[in-house]
């Protein structure tokens, strides 16, 4: 066992280190601009900025590129997509002309794509389960064995649900309505900013006549769209957990819906609604990236914090890093949170009062608890059991939904973190990767990723987030998965156990948000961060947000970037 393992640690310690995008020479005094994290954000924008000319350089204040898109190998030989773990939302246009492919992105496509076991005791019978992916007519027949009414009616759903995917589509890569200019700029800028009208008319004119439909498919509880198409519990559950992943939400939470269809608006080398894994782990995404971006000349430091951005007389001037050593730039863009970027970066009396108290009020609140573990087999569910061989079924190479039999469930499992309690029966998203990809994992063994909630927090009763009840709730994650799959728990080489206070000290991501922010109605679009300045634009001229707290949000998508750098140039380009 040792044996394996030490050979493993080396081969992908001299793989990492050969897919390291180290930058030659030393960090200079002067750029034309400067980007705030290495994150998949941060590393597109540089790429796009480079790519116009403008000499750009990232700061990263960790030892590895990619922020929350990064991988790491945390239990020894076993190399983990350390937070975000899935591929889908990545815009297609900055896949073909940052040539991702071409600087090593590899993925491996996830048919079926969705495994929902049951916890049932039917009488000396395995358990049902529900399979979802590509294949409508199989579709249909694994539904039927909840309901065939639903079976029927499933197509229809897909298809009314795509139509809405259509229409909210392309509003990702195109800046929000610019209320600010329409309202308050000269004339010349009002006549500009109508151009930000076309792609929101665009939509109207997709949906029709059926706008009052999708409306409420936007605004209202999930769990009630759902309950207008199906009857079956399982299929309505399942579909529920897109509709609140990563967020402080139950299916009964109004706006719900949009969550559901930012998981389900992806696409990968051209298929539509496609997630995959990425060989390598998300690290090989951001390190393809800032391939890109340093093959077109921009420079890409670590371990540089920046401490403070430097402003004079309301123009960005650069930046400070922590060792005191000053960078100048005409622009600076910001690919942290916006509570970070203004309310500990930027000088407090260079914003006005009102953006202050906004920005304090952006609602960042997480149920996630992300759990990598390690083990030496593969799990082996009840309701489809393995191989005598040991090798991966279809099931295993999906999302792998828990506890998610009952709506219900859900709902009670987010009033316990209301309370200030850890759900007593989480929601478990568990996914393994190495099911596809050989490269994560020593042979024989696996990794796994467990996306779990709702965990608040803040603990009732004054609590700590500390390694007692870190291990707590892990354990009562781990006690869940044993129900389903016999064996789990002796099955385990190591755990890494992230909740939302340590998802904010890694990461950087307030309150352990994955979105920087509530991805809420009255947070996105024209509201995203605050409605003024929602065009990445900020009071500070010449600084610029484009991480996921600006539109169109959350996920490893690269629009916020993308369009935030287009942004930056069209105003250096004028000024």
């Amino acid at each position: 066992m040792h044996g394996w393992r030490l050979k493993s640690v080396k081969q992908s310690l001299l793989q990492w280190r050969r897919s390291y995008s180290k930058i030659p020479g030393e960090l200079k005094g002067k750029y034309d601009a400067v980007l705030i994290g290495g994150g998949h954000n941060g590393l597109v924008a540089a790429a796009y900025l480079q790519r116009s000319g403008v000499n750009t350089a990232v700061l990263e204040r960790r030892h590895v590129i990619g922020g929350a898109a990064v991988t790491e190998e945390i239990i020894p030989g076993f190399r983990f997509s350390r937070a975000s773990y899935l591929l889908s939302l990545l815009r297609p246009q900055i896949y073909k002309d940052l040539e991702l492919k071409k600087h090593g992105v590899k993925v491996y496509f996830r048919d079926p794509h969705s495994f929902t076991p049951m916890l049932e005791n039917r009488n000396g019978q395995k358990p049902r389960s529900l399979l979802l992916g590509g294949d409508m007519a199989e579709n249909q027949r694994q539904i039927a064995m909840f309901s065939k009414r639903d079976a029927k009616a499933y197509p229809e759903y897909e298809n009314f649900m795509n139509r809405l995917v259509c229409a909210i589509d392309p509003l990702l890569d195109s800046p929000p309505v610019d209320t600010s200019a329409i309202t308050r700029g000269s004339l010349l800028k009002r006549l500009k900013s109508l151009k930000t009208l076309k792609p929101l008319m665009k939509a109207g004119i997709t949906l029709g006549s059926d706008i009052p439909k999708y409306y409420e498919v936007l605004t209202a509880p999930i769990s009630k769209i759902l309950d207008h198409w199906f009857e079956s519990e399982p299929l309505k559950c399942t579909l529920a957990t897109d509709a609140v992943i990563g967020a402080m939400a139950s299916p009964a939470t109004p706006g719900s819906g949009y969550v559901l269809l930012h998981h389900v608006m992806g696409e990968l080398e051209g298929k539509k609604g496609c997630w995959g894994y990425v060989e390598g782990g998300m690290g090989a995404v951001s390190e393809a990236i800032a391939r890109s971006a340093t093959a077109l000349g921009a420079e890409i430091y670590t371990e540089k914090v920046v401490k403070e951005i430097l402003v004079n007389k309301g123009k960005v001037q650069g930046v400070v890093l922590q060792d005191g050593t000053e960078v100048h730039s005409n622009l600076v863009l910001s690919n942290a949170s916006p509570h970070h970027t203004f309310l500990q970066l930027t000088p407090k009396e260079q914003l006005p009062e009102d953006f202050i108290t906004t920005i304090s009020k952006f609602d960042s609140k997480s149920p996630v608890t992300k759990i990598n573990v390690a083990v030496d087999r593969l799990p082996n569910f009840l309701a489809l059991p393995n191989t005598p061989d040991g090798k991966p079924s279809p099931h295993h190479q999906c999302s792998i939904h828990l506890n998610s039999e009952d709506t219900q469930l859900l709902n009670e499992a987010y009033e316990d973190a209301c309370k200030g309690k850890p759900s007593t029966r989480p929601m478990i998203e568990l996914c393994i990767p190495s099911s596809l990809d050989p490269t994560l994992a020593p042979p024989g063994g696996h990794v796994i990723s467990l996306f779990t909630q709702y965990t608040p927090y803040n603990l009732s009763g004054g609590r700590q987030w500390n390694d007692e009840e870190r291990n707590s709730y892990a354990d009562t994650v781990f006690d869940w998965i044993e129900k389903y799959a016999p064996g789990f728990k002796s099955s385990v080489i190591g755990r890494d156990i992230l909740t939302p206070p340590d998802l904010e000290r890694v990461f950087g991501l307030p309150g352990g948000n994955i979105f920087h922010g509530s991805m809420s109605l009255d947070q996105l679009y024209f509201a995203r961060p605050v409605p003024t300045f929602s065009n990445y634009r900020t009071p500070i001229s010449g600084l610029y947000l484009c991480g996921s707290g600006s539109h169109p949000g959350g996920g490893v998508m690269g629009a916020s970037d993308a369009n935030a750098a287009l942004a930056a140039i069209q105003d250096l380009k004028y000024s």
